[in-house]
């Protein structure tokens, strides 16, 4: 719902500004003699859709060593809990069962009200 409430405003915003600037640009690409002419909302919302693009790689590169310490970080965690499993069921196999005395039990005690 929170997102619906954030990116409703953002859509508004877009659809108004593509029909706001109809308006046709001619866009070139250097050093090549190619043109393109295309609305100019279209080729501002293109160019914020590649640098969008752009941001999110840089993002997701800057996020590649966090996430190489959390793998290794679970891999030494799975190793720790194997050896600690084994060491328990190194720590049950010398001790054994414990025996119970014969004919002790517990027994429930109650004090005297003061």
């Amino acid at each position: 719902m929170l997102r619906l409430i954030l990116l409703l405003p953002v859509l508004v915003l877009l659809v108004l500004f593509g029909l706001s600037n109809r308006e046709e640009v001619l866009l070139h690409l250097w050093p090549f003699d190619l043109a393109w002419a295309v609305p100019l909302s279209t080729a501002m919302l293109v160019f914020a859709a590649v640098f969008f693009l752009f941001g999110a790689l840089v993002a997701w590169v800057a996020g590649l060593p966090a996430r190489a310490r959390a793998r290794r970080a679970e891999r030494a965690a799975q190793v720790l809990e194997a050896e600690l499993n084994e060491h328990r069921a190194a720590a049950a196999r010398q001790v054994g069962p414990v025996p119970q005395r014969a004919g002790t039990s517990l027994v429930i005690s109650q004090r005297p009200a003061a």
